[in-house]
Formats: C-alpha cells, sequence, structure tokens
C-alpha cells in the first residue's frame, strides 16, 4: 500500500472513532437508549459506580479475549488492533459524556432528547461505516460480530449480530434485578 493512501486511510480512522465515540456520549446522554453493547456498559458503569471509559475499556479487553477463543489460536494482529481501536474509543465516550454532563440533556424536553439521540444513531451509523471502510482495525465488538458470522453461522450477517447481542443483552437484565432500573 502507498504511504500517502495508508496516510489518508489513517486521517479517515482517526476521524472515525473521534465521530464514533462523540455519537456514543450523545446517545448516553441523552438517556434515550443507544447502541447494545453502550448501552449495557453504562448500566454496568451505574451499578458498579465507575467511569463509562473504564467500563467500556474493561468490557472491550475481555471481548478481545473472546475473540482470540473463538478464533482457536492467538492472533497478535487482532489481539492488538482490537485494543488499540477499544483504548481511545472507550475513554473518548467517557471524556465527552463528561464535558456534556453539565448540559443535562436527559431534562430536555423529551422531542430534544429523542432528536439527540437519534442524530447520536446517526453519528454512530457514519463513524462505523467510515471506519471499517479504512480497514484498518476494527473494535472488538465487530471483530465478534464477524467472527460468528464467518467462523460459526456459514456467513450470516444477521445472526451474525444477533447472536454477538446475547451478552450484553443478558447483562441489562441482571442489572435490571438486581437495581429495578435500566
Amino acid at each position: 500500500m502507498e504511504k500517502g493512501r495508508y496516510k489518508t486511510r489513517l486521517g479517515y480512522l482517526i476521524f472515525a472513532i473521534v465521530l464514533d465515540a462523540f455519537a456514543n456520549a450523545l446517545m448516553i446522554d441523552s438517556n434515550m437508549g443507544s447502541a447494545v453493547w453502550t448501552a449495557s456498559a453504562v448500566n454496568i458503569s451505574s451499578l458498579l459506580h465507575s467511569s463509562y471509559g473504564t467500563t467500556l475499556f474493561v468490557y472491550a479487553v475481555i471481548v478481545t479475549i473472546t475473540n482470540q477463543l473463538l478464533l482457536g489460536k492467538f492472533d497478535g494482529h487482532i489481539f492488538l488492533s482490537n485494543l488499540l481501536f477499544s483504548l481511545p474509543f472507550s475513554y473518548l465516550v467517557g471524556f465527552f459524556s463528561d464535558i456534556m454532563n453539565p448540559l443535562q440533556m436527559s431534562n430536555f424536553p423529551i422531542v430534544w432528547r429523542l432528536v439527540i439521540d437519534v442524530l447520536g444513531l446517526i453519528g454512530v451509523s457514519i463513524g462505523t461505516s467510515i471506519y471499517q471502510r479504512c480497514n484498518l482495525i476494527q473494535h472488538p465488538n465487530d471483530e465478534l460480530a464477524y467472527l460468528l458470522r464467518f467462523k460459526y453461522l456459514h456467513g450470516s450477517a444477521g445472526w451474525g449480530q444477533l447472536v454477538s447481542y446475547i451478552p450484553p443483552v443478558t447483562i441489562m437484565i441482571i442489572c435490571y434485578v438486581m437495581t429495578g432500573s435500566i
């Protein structure tokens, strides 16, 4: 790959990680729903009184290890690239959420919260699309869905995504049973 093309892809990757993290923080702070893994992490964070960034990063490490187990062998490139994506992403989500906290978006009228949440969802979609097209590194949760799809589910994208959502949905249910809120 030529050097200029790599730098361009790297620039887009950095932009996509920042956009994705900011958009996730918008959804968290609007308190109207968010991506399933992020929503699950918010529930754990609330239960354990830990920061969003740390919770998301620990989650990512666990999923990265799970990915290695699903591969059936250690793949250093996938392992490191998953962590390399997760570290800045996780803590940027926490950072953006913290700097938007004074706005108290969860107290906005429901229509505005819905608009903010939808903008966050669009931002996550765009950010994810950009970083996947860069094809340099990806989030371990996306790697998990990919591994499930091609290694275990005969190429079915739908089943890969659904099966990869079982852990975070299960965790949200457990958090709800323990706290009575979600």
